[in-house]
């Protein structure tokens, strides 16, 4: 079962440091998809660092017109190419950055597009 937050309207990060994340007051510390209505902190990849499609299924299905990935602390979670191909495929622009430059990204872009942020809060 899926821990969601659910709430009307756009979510903003309110703050980012390794290992948490706090989202509309709410504070996280595992990993987490924000939707523009929902937050899903029950996200967990099939390789944990490196992302596949099966990890993002989810989001494909909401049809976001941005992906905005937070690739960790540090960077190290891998988005290959041929993932960002595909997404590119499927119409939705992606952003695949260290997770504080992602989540900066994410607040200024949900402003404009339908945008999801999958975010790895560690490493």
């Amino acid at each position: 079962m899926r821990d969601e937050k659910i709430k009307k309207g756009k979510m903003k990060v309110e703050h980012y440091s390794f290992g948490k994340i706090t989202i509309d007051g709410t504070i996280y510390t595992s990993d987490v998809i924000i939707y523009p209505d929902k937050v899903d902190s029950s996200w967990w990849r099939k390789e944990g660092h490196s992302l596949h499609i099966e990890d993002l299924q989810d989001i494909i299905q909401a049809q976001p017109e941005i992906l905005v990935v937070g690739t960790g602390n540090y960077g190290v979670m891998d988005v290959p190419s041929k993932i960002l191909s595909y997404l590119q495929s499927k119409g939705i622009e992606v952003y695949a950055e260290p997770t504080e430059k992602a989540v900066s990204l994410f607040n200024k872009l949900q402003k404009k597009k339908k945008t999801i942020a999958a975010l790895h809060l560690t490493c």
